[in-house]
């Protein structure tokens, strides 16, 4: 039976002969929209948190995080390989010096099979792009960008203090590099509605990224959105609109992007709505099911798709 859409950890089986976990790492990084290089206080959505994992632990190294880390999955999962993600606000954002001895720790272990880089898509540059892609004949690298949608206008309502464009010439960059990259982006955004979406999805498809990470809207505790929306001018997609959504993005997004990510939420401590997003699994499971409704998978409204592999 043909799979539904590419799934990221499907790819990593495939790629590494087992399944791959990932450990999320906070390298106490920080970003231009916070330190009054662009502006302050951040994306609209976003806390003091930077969405770190919850199991991450700022106070300790980069290394003892990746030990820990490390360590709890083995015991929790029997894991045996991992990705050093490196999660919290924006990772390239800092001197080139900097970069590399993030790097530099996480292939210090052997397990260590994949590097991951979290960041804004106007914080990388040639020089960056080069120590990056000189780590790509020892682990595989993907460097995760900061998009949420296409559209500007939205951008500047959600204080991203950066343009479609600027995200356009960073993968671009990073396509010349060889280094692989993966967009977020977020569906039910303010002032957004399904044809908006599907733009996204498909200017993503034309740009050829490798990965795409899809997220809800959502409410997190300390966050500017959490005024707006307790004052009641924040509208939060039902499940049952997620679900379509996300069976909308996906039809229109082409077969061989890696989805990394179908839904989240924020950690226990920090979410704040909608409740049916801490219903992973379920999401996941009904997304499924409304592409089995529709008789289509990923790509299936682009013309000359193929299936999902």
């Amino acid at each position: 039976m043909e799979p539904l859409y590419n799934d990221y950890n499907a790819y990593l089986r495939r790629r590494f002969g087992c399944k791959v976990y990932r450990v999320g790492l906070d390298a106490g990084s920080t970003c231009p929209n916070r330190d009054g290089t662009k502006g302050y206080g951040g994306c609209v959505y976003c806390n003091e948190k930077g969405s770190r994992s919850p199991y991450t632990d700022p106070a300790l190294t980069v290394r003892e995080q990746l030990e820990r880390g490390m360590r709890r999955l083995r015991q929790d999962k029997g894991a045996q390989k991992f990705i050093a993600y490196f999660q919290a606000f924006s990772n390239t954002y800092g001197p080139v010096s900097r970069l590399k001895e993030l790097l530099d720790t996480a292939i210090a272990f052997p397990e260590i099979v994949g590097i991951s880089v979290g960041t804004r898509p106007d914080t990388v540059d040639q020089k960056k792009m080069a120590v990056l892609a000189s780590y790509t004949g020892r682990r595989e690298v993907w460097v995760e960008y900061g998009l949420q949608t296409i559209h500007d206008r939205t951008l500047e309502l959600l204080n991203r203090r950066h343009s479609y464009e600027d995200f356009v010439q960073a993968v671009r960059l990073t396509k010349q590099y060889g280094l692989l990259s993966c967009a977020h982006v977020i569906l039910g955004l303010p002032g957004e509605d399904r044809d908006d979406m599907i733009k996204t999805a498909q200017a993503l498809s034309a740009l050829g990224i490798n990965g795409v990470k899809i997220h809800l809207l959502h409410i997190l505790k300390g966050s500017m959105l959490e005024v707006l929306y307790c004052e009641g001018k924040v509208s939060l997609l039902s499940q049952e609109e997620y679900v379509r959504c996300a069976a909308d993005f996906l039809e229109y997004l082409s077969p061989e992007i890696v989805i990394q990510r179908l839904t989240g939420e924020g950690d226990p401590e920090s979410h704040i709505a909608p409740e049916w997003a801490r219903a992973k699994i379920e999401t996941i499971e009904r997304i499924k099911a409304e592409l089995e409704h529709r008789v289509t998978r990923q790509g299936g409204a682009l013309s000359g798709s193929s299936p999902a592999q």
